[in-house]
C-alpha cells in the first residue's frame, strides 16, 4: 500500500471509532416507560443529554420534567454521583464519559 493510502486509512479508521459519550441511566421505575434502563447519548450538558433521550422515548419527558422544561420536584439527576446544581435549565456539563442517573427521589417518612 502507497503510504499517501496509509495515512488516508489510518484518517478513516481513527473517525469510524466510537467516541466515548454519556450515559445516561433510570432507576427501574422510570425504566418501565422506556425499553432499556440506560442509553448512551450525545450532549455537552445534562439539558442536551435529555433531549436526545426524550426524541426517542417522549413519554418520559413528562416523568422527569415539568412543563417548565424544569427536574420534578420528586425526581433527582445526578451526574457522576453529584446532584446537578441546576434544576430549571440543566445546564451542568457533561464530560464524554459521564454517567448520568435520574431516580425518583423519596419523601415522607
Amino acid at each position: 500500500m502507497q503510504p499517501g493510502f496509509q495515512a488516508i486509512n489510518r484518517a478513516l479508521s481513527t473517525l469510524n471509532q466510537r467516541q466515548p459519550m454519556p450515559t445516561v441511566e433510570f432507576t427501574p421505575n422510570l425504566a418501565r416507560q422506556t425499553t432499556t434502563r440506560s442509553c448512551r447519548v450525545e450532549g455537552a450538558t445534562v439539558a442536551d443529554a435529555l433531549r436526545a433521550v426524550f426524541e426517542e422515548l417522549p413519554a418520559l419527558r413528562g416523568y422527569v420534567l415539568d412543563d417548565q422544561g424544569a427536574v420534578r420536584t420528586h425526581v433527582v439527576i445526578f451526574v457522576d454521583a453529584v446532584a446537578v446544581c441546576d434544576r430549571k435549565n440543566l445546564s451542568d456539563p457533561l464530560r464524554p464519559d459521564s454517567e448520568v442517573f435520574v431516580m425518583q427521589a423519596l419523601s415522607g417518612g
